[in-house]
C-alpha cells in the first residue's frame, strides 16, 4: 500500500493534539454543585444517554482522522506484473593522461576517439547499470553505477586531459571501480579498462587489483589503445605525428595488461585505430547477463472511499446526537 498524496498526513497532528487534550480532560475532576447524598441510587445502572456522553467527544475526532487519511489517498496495487530482465553491471575505466593526446587515432586524438566509442557503447546499454572512472596520476569516480545511460554518456563527453595530475594510476582506478561492484552479483559485473600505457604511480598495483577482482569474481577486460608497433623493440619510445610527441604501447606494456585481464577471467584487446576499438566494444557487448525479476505495479486501486464514507458518517452522527438525544440547554 502507498499514499498518493502523503503530505496530507501532516494534518494528523491536529487530531493527535485534540485526542491528547481529551485524554487529559478526562482525568481532571469535573466542576460540580453540591447536593444531598445519593448513595441509595449507586446500584442503579447507567443509562444509554450517560454512556453516549462519555464517547461523544471521541466521535468527531475519529471522523476527522479518517477524513485526513482519505485526503492522503491510500492506494493498493491492483495489477502487479512480474518482469524479467537480463542485466549487467559495467564500470568503464578511462585513461585521461597526457599520452592520450596522441593523434594516431584519426580524425581525433586517442581520448576523443575513446570518448566517442564508449559513448556509443553506453547509449546501447538498455537495462544495464553503468559507471565511469577516469584516471591519470589519480583516479576519480566520474559517475557511480546508474541505469541512466544518457548521464554516463554526457559525463564521458565532459572528461578531458588535464583534469587530474599526470601519470597512469591503473591499479588505483581498478580498485575504485571494484568498490562500486563488490556488493553486486559477480557473474554480471565487468570492468572495461581503456588505456594507452603501463602503471607508473598510485596504489595498489594493477596486479593486486587483478587479484582482488579475481577474489570477487569480477572480470576485467583491458583495451590497449595505440598505433601498431613496427619497431620490434620491447621498450617505450617517442615518435612524432603531426609535430606532436606521443608514447606508443610496447609489448611489455601489453604483457602487463594481458596479465591483469587473464588473472581476473577477462580478455586483453589491442586497438590500433578507431574502427578496431569500436569492433572490440561490440565483441565485449555479448557478455553473460544475470536474469533479474522486477515486480512492477501497472495499476493502483484507490482506497480513500473506505475512509471517506465512515469519516463523514461519524461527523454526521456527532451532529445528529448534538441536535437530538444528547442535546443540551445552555
Amino acid at each position: 500500500m502507498r499514499f498518493a498524496e502523503p503530505w496530507f498526513l501532516a494534518l494528523l497532528a491536529c487530531p493527535l493534539w485534540w485526542g491528547w487534550t481529551l485524554w487529559r480532560a478526562r482525568k481532571q475532576p469535573p466542576a460540580y454543585l453540591g447536593f444531598s447524598a445519593l448513595t441509595l441510587l449507586g446500584a442503579v445502572p447507567r443509562s444509554a444517554r450517560v454512556r453516549w456522553h462519555r464517547i461523544a467527544p471521541w466521535i468527531p475526532l475519529l471522523g476527522l482522522t479518517l477524513l485526513i487519511l482519505a485526503l492522503a489517498r491510500p492506494q493498493s496495487a491492483r495489477h502487479l506484473e512480474d518482469i524479467k530482465v537480463r542485466s549487467r553491471n559495467l564500470m568503464l575505466v578511462l585513461d585521461i593522461s597526457s599520452s592520450m593526446k596522441a593523434s594516431d587515432f584519426k580524425p581525433g586524438n586517442r581520448l576523443e576517439v575513446a570518448r566517442k566509442v564508449l559513448g556509443d557503447f553506453a547509449r546501447q546499454r538498455d537495462g544495464d547499470l553503468l559507471g565511469l572512472v577516469v584516471f591519470a596520476g589519480r583516479a576519480f569516480l566520474q559517475a557511480p553505477l546508474t541505469p541512466d545511460a544518457g548521464l554516463v554518456e554526457s559525463m564521458l563527453a565532459k572528461v578531458d586531459i588535464g583534469q587530474l595530475p599526470d601519470g597512469t594510476a591503473i591499479g588505483t582506478a581498478l580498485a575504485l571501480a571494484l568498490a562500486q561492484l563488490k556488493d553486486l552479483p559477480a557473474n554480471a559485473s565487468t570492468i572495461v579498462l581503456v588505456t594507452d600505457g603501463a602503471n607508473n604511480t598510485g596504489k595498489p598495483t594493477p596486479f593486486v587489483a587483478a587479484e582482488a577482482a579475481r577474489a570477487l569474481g569480477i572480470r576485467i577486460h583491458a583495451i590497449g589503445v595505440s598505433s601498431a608497433d613496427t619497431t620490434g623493440h620491447n621498450r617505450r619510445f617517442i615518435w612524432r605525428w603531426g609535430g606532436r610527441q606521443a608514447d606508443r604501447l610496447t609489448s611489455s606494456d601489453e604483457a602487463i595488461l594481458r596479465r591483469v585481464a587473464d588473472r581476473s577471467g577477462g580478455r586483453y584487446f589491442r586497438a590500433t585505430d578507431p574502427e578496431m576499438l569500436a569492433s572490440i566494444m561490440r565483441e565485449i557487448d555479448p557478455l553473460e547477463r544475470v536474469e533479474v525479476r522486477i515486480g512492477e505495479t501497472r495499476d493502483w486501486r484507490e482506497l480513500f472511499p473506505f475512509l471517506l464514507v465512515p469519516g463523514l458518517l461519524l461527523l454526521s452522527l456527532e451532529l445528529g446526537l448534538g441536535l437530538g438525544r444528547l442535546r443540551t440547554v445552555p
